[in-house]
């Protein structure tokens, strides 16, 4: 989980390797009118989360009543997104934080070729990021190391 340009992708494909899931993007469950909405520089609204987080949800449940696991790339950015996954699913849900500087992360949002969210929507991003309580027992990860270390420091703990 985290904002757009935090990593989720890269450690989740990493993630899904590693554990012999199915990995799931969450950015691929995003109705066209979302994607629209993200493209022309509007933030998302709660209204347009919730659909999309029910489908990452059914979609997370069927890959874990399939395969017995799954790992998800999502931003999950409120608690309340979060506990409407955790309801979706089956089985224990955990969660995993990565976070960088805005300085960072606008840099690597610049970077990207062909995504839809623009680097003009970060801000939001991170006024609406709720970062997990202690009683959400959510890992949070600096992704300045290399994707393989922090790959490795999220095995160890999900073990």
């Amino acid at each position: 989980m985290g904002v757009s340009g935090c990593g989720k992708s890269t450690l989740g494909s990493l993630l899904g390797t590693a554990l012999d899931a199915p990995f799931l993007e969450g950015d691929d469950f995003h109705a066209p009118e979302a994607v629209a909405k993200m493209r022309a520089g509007q933030a998302l609204t709660d209204d347009d989360r919730w659909p999309w987080l029910d489908r990452i949800g059914v979609a997370a449940n069927a890959a874990i009543t399939d395969r017995g696991r799954t790992v998800i790339a999502c931003s999950a950015l409120r608690a309340a997104y979060r506990a409407r996954l955790r309801a979706a699913m089956a089985a224990p849900v955990r969660f995993i934080l990565l976070e960088n500087s805005r300085e960072r992360l606008l840099a690597r949002l610049a970077a990207r070729a062909d995504h839809y969210m623009p680097t003009s929507l970060l801000d939001s991003q991170l006024a609406t990021l709720e970062r997990p309580d202690e009683d959400e027992g959510a890992m949070i990860l600096t992704t300045d190391a290399d994707p393989c270390a922090l790959r490795d420091a999220a095995l160890r703990w999900l073990r």
